[in-house]
Parts: C-alpha cells; structure tokens; sequence
C-alpha cells in the first residue's frame, strides 16, 4: 500500500526535487510551492532520506481534515493512531506553518495538538510522552490552509540538509540542499572542472565531491524513521549496504575552492577533511580579481556576499564591474554563475547575463546569474578526467 509523503525544498528548486525523487522511486510526484508531494512504499521512503540532495525533510502524512476551529484541529489530531508508531518514553515536539487560515494564533493550536497527541497515549498507552524543544525523538508537523489541517510524521529528523560532518561553520551559510540544487541548475555532472573562488566553508565543493563519487549525502547520519516502531532493520539494512557499495573512493577531481580569507579556507579545509573529502579538491587563498583559471575550461559556481549594510553595498558596487572585466579578461571557456540577493548586480557586471533564475536562500529572494564567457564553439572544450589517482593510491 502506497504512502503519502510531502518533501519540502528551498523555493525554486521544485521541479528538480520531483525528477530526483521520481528516480528514487517516488509515485505520481506533485510539486506545489515550496516542495513535492509524492506517493510511495517505505522503502522510497528511506531512499529518499539516504539519496535526495535537495529535499529539506520527507514529512510521512498520518492524518487531515477540514475544521472551523481549534476544537476541530484537537479531534483531528487525537483520532490519529500515534501509538502504533512510537511510545510514550519518545519525547515530541509540535511545528505548525499555516497559509490563509483563519485562525490567529499558531502557538495556541501548537498547544492543541499536543494535548491531544498526548491524550491519545494516555488512553491507549497509560502515560504520556514529553515535549523536547532541542531534540525531539518524534518531530509532528502540521500545515493549515483556509479549512483543512494535514498532520505529518517527520520521518527525517534533523533537516536533510545537516549531512552528519561540517564542523566549521560561517556567518550565513548556504544550506546543502540549495547547494547540490544550484549545482544541478548549472550542467555540471563531474565530467569538467569546478571552481568556487569565495569557497567560505566549502558547501559547494563538498557537494560537488560527493556527486562526483556517487556518495549518497545520508550515509553519515541517521534519520528518524529509525525509532519508529513499525521499522524494518534488515529491509534499511540493505538499502545502505547497496549505497554503500556504490560509492567511490575518495581521489583527485577537478575540484578548484579559494577565498580572499584564509580563515575561510581553513574552514574549508577542515570541513573537507571532516567529511573525508580533503583529497579530492585543490584549495589556495587568493582574491578572485587575480585569480587565473586552473585550466581552460568548466564552471564557476559561488555564493559572493551581499550589500546588506551601507557600506558593504557601496564597496559591492566598486566590486562588481571589475569582476565583469575579469570574466571578459581571464574566463573565457567557462560558464560563470552567481547566486546574489543583490538584484542590481546584472547591470553593474557589466555582462548579459543568459539566465536568471529565481531561488530562495531561506527567507531571502536571490537570482542565480548565468554568464557564459565562451571562446570558440563548445565543441571544442576539452575534457578533464573526472578522477585523477591521490599519491596516496599510487604508492
């Protein structure tokens, strides 16, 4: 019997997060903004949480209906059998998101259906589970439209975007999943070189690294569906061991990282390391205005910072049109990308850019600008082997 599942994904990344899934097994995926619905057995389930680098969560729905009130929300919710799934000894935690609804306070329907979760063991089970805000054995998510409430499981746990490594964090980090989707947006298959001159704490060369080498992005955690009681240990067992088995070792790849920082290298290095993946990528501190290409051809991918403050927009502004002469100077035979919330940064470039698509990075609105700095026709752009031996293997 099929499943329901909602998987949410950074805004803009929809579609890709429906063809990622469809490929993992997902049934008549449906995308809606802000994520995918889909339908599907548990093990797409599981597939979904080891294997999708773009979805957030993979939210298993248990319950929905329409209501007038917050007394219909509390009946809702305590007629969903959640003693069959976990114990009382499993702490909870309720979130609610709500999108037109006509009730005005989220926290006191938050209240209401933990009440009645926990009413509901009480009566089946004789005690009651408690709530934990920090590290909840069991996350209830509950989405309110004009007049229905959808009641979900959340079979992830931790966000999917948390891979199990990376340490060394940055001021504003781009989430993995946002990561692995801009990637994705740009072509690149590991089959050329990659570049990230503004590399911070390395999120797209750790992503790159790991789509290189087929690495599934779950293999260093563990989710949530763990702990539910109707669990099959040998069928997850299998789905591992099979992913396991496919990953390559970890070797030289085209993979470029630099920063005018050499804090932010640092991090990169250490996140890199952490992850098991500092063989594999070539990092230099160095300042983007001077940097020359490592060799003719690929693409660049990165994250620069944004004018929030005045003074940051000012020094931008003298920033960017010298990066534009240093792509029409240095970069030809690439395909240059930028991900800014700044939207003012196409004219000051000084380039056309061929595409801007729209994303989301968290709450903030930011297009990915495409600049193709093309010499000669992309036929003739060589190719970079994919993986070249660590001295290591070779001794």
């Amino acid at each position: 019997m099929a499943e329901i599942f909602f998987s949410p994904v950074p805004r803009g990344l929809e579609e890709l997060l429906a063809d990622e899934l469809r490929a993992l097994g997902a049934i008549n995926p449906r995308v809606i903004p802000g994520g995918v619905e889909w339908s599907g057995d548990w093990q797409a389930c599981w597939r979904a949480n080891l294997e999708s680098r773009l979805a957030t969560r993979v939210l298993w729905r248990v319950g929905s209906g329409r209501y007038h009130n917050e007394a219909d929300i509390y009946r809702i919710a305590h007629a969903v059998t959640w003693a069959k799934w976990s114990t009382p000894d499993d702490t909870i935690r309720v979130f609610v998101t709500a999108r037109q609804s006509p009730l005005k306070s989220l926290e006191f329907i938050t209240l209401k259906i933990k009440d009645a979760v926990c009413d509901h063991f009480r009566t089946v089970r004789g005690s009651r589970p408690s709530v934990d805000t920090e590290h909840p054995a069991v996350r209830i998510h509950a989405f309110l439209s004009r007049d229905t409430v959808t009641l979900y499981l959340d079979t992830s746990g931790e966000p999917l975007y948390k891979r199990g490594f990376k340490p060394a964090a940055v001021e504003a980090p781009l989430k993995e999943n946002l990561a692995a989707g801009i990637l994705r947006l740009t072509g690149w298959k590991g089959d050329e070189a990659l570049l990230d001159p503004m590399c911070g704490s390395g999120t797209f060369l750790i992503e790159a690294a790991q789509i290189a080498l087929d690495i599934a992005p779950g293999l260093g955690r563990h989710f949530a569906f763990e702990r539910l009681r109707t669990f099959d240990a040998s069928a997850w067992a299998a789905i591992r061991k099979a992913a396991e088995q496919r990953r390559r070792s970890p070797c030289r790849l085209p993979l470029y990282g630099s920063d005018i920082a050499g804090g932010q290298v640092r991090r990169s290095r250490e996140n890199l390391t952490a992850a098991g993946l500092e063989s594999c990528v070539s990092l230099d501190r160095a300042d983007l205005l001077d940097l020359t290409p490592p060799v003719a051809s690929g693409v660049m991918v990165t994250n620069p910072p944004y004018g929030v403050r005045l003074g940051e927009a000012e020094e931008l502004a003298a920033f960017y049109p010298k990066l534009g002469d240093t792509f029409k100077k240095h970069w030809a035979g690439w395909r240059c990308y930028l991900l800014s919330a700044d939207m003012a940064l196409a004219k000051l470039i000084g380039l056309k850019a061929s595409k801007r698509t729209p994303l989301f990075n968290g709450a903030l609105e930011c297009r990915l600008f495409e600049y193709k700095v093309i010499a000669g026709s992309m036929r003739d752009r060589p190719k970079v082997a994919t993986c070249v031996p660590t001295r290591a293997e070779t001794t």
